[in-house]
């Protein structure tokens, strides 16, 4: 347990209190993802996702240094429309809240906050990876570790498209993280359902997920899992129509000198533009997709518990 006071919304103190199940939910999507009022929307819709599933959201910020999970609809609201929110992996977010600071969470700082509320699952879009050059440039997500120490179930639908995938998955695989592929053989490729790298695992059902993460609890192992969810099929965006459009967004961030933070916003900015809003659309049906998912596996932990 933790001496840091969190703040409850009234929805998750209830589903708390009774025992339920609880779903985490990163807040970068609502201030680094999309424009308002989209972004509100779609906040909105995915944590509607998760109590249709049976669940109750725990949208996770740090607002005027209060580390909050779960944000009641006006928090939400007024974050959705803030302007220069931080956004917060593991090295700054103790930072921001000693400040007194308001952040946006990434996937690294989400899986902190959800442990030290006791909450097991957690449903993004994306992780962050190795990304492309990261033999030169080392540049590697907080994510990756975190899923190594963090004991947090993260269902996203794959590393994003725009990483070094294969090297992502040696860095998962040097770091005891199970991969886990739901329900098919290959790893999904974020916008695209499935890609040509064999899953190092594969579970079909939310029940057997929920007792692998209660296994490894029980083992004493550290680390989370990662639940490798495919996009729904009418959603996907085919990787060979992908492939060009992510070497050119690619080569024009080169061209330009982008580096460090500022690569992952670029290239997603202009996939958007050169898929002609397409990407923006699968992404949004990938979060509620992995949603629903993260919902049905914190119900059967719940039920273990």
């Amino acid at each position: 347990m933790t001496t840091l006071p969190l703040h409850f919304s009234a929805e998750v103190a209830q589903a708390r209190a009774a025992g339920t199940a609880l779903v985490a939910l990163e807040s970068t999507i609502i201030t680094h993802g999309m424009p308002y009022p989209q972004n509100l929307e779609v906040a909105r819709q995915v944590e509607a996702d998760v109590r249709t599933a049976g669940a109750t959201p725990a949208t996770i910020a740090v607002i005027a240094g209060r580390l909050h999970i779960g944000l009641e609809d006006a928090q939400l609201a007024t974050l959705a429309q803030a302007k220069g929110v931080a956004k917060l992996s593991r090295a700054d977010l103790a930072v921001c809240i000693a400040s007194g600071g308001t952040g946006a969470t990434t996937v690294a700082a989400t899986m902190i906050a959800a442990e030290l509320a006791g909450i097991s699952v957690f449903a993004t879009g994306g992780i962050g990876g190795a990304h492309k050059g990261a033999e030169e440039s080392f540049d590697i997500s907080a994510d990756l570790l975190e899923l190594a120490q963090t004991r947090v179930t993260v269902v996203a639908a794959g590393a994003k498209a725009i990483l070094d995938v294969p090297k992502t998955l040696e860095v998962l695989e040097t770091q005891g993280v199970p991969v886990i592929a739901y329900g098919q053989d290959h790893l999904p490729a974020f916008w695209s359902a499935s890609s040509a790298l064999k899953a190092p695992l594969r579970l079909d059902d939310p029940a057997q997920i929920a007792r692998a993460h209660h296994t490894r609890a029980a083992m004493g192992l550290p680390g989370g899992q990662l639940i490798a969810n495919p996009i729904p099929l009418n959603a996907e965006i085919p990787s060979a129509d992908l492939a060009p459009i992510i070497a050119r967004a690619q080569s024009e961030a080169d061209t330009q000198a982008i580096r460090g933070k500022e690569v992952t916003p670029f290239l997603l900015q202009r996939i958007f533009e050169l898929t002609e809003g397409r990407s923006l659309t699968a992404n949004i049906a990938l979060v509620r997709n992995n949603a629903r998912l993260a919902s049905e596996i914190a119900r059967a932990l719940s039920t273990m518990r």
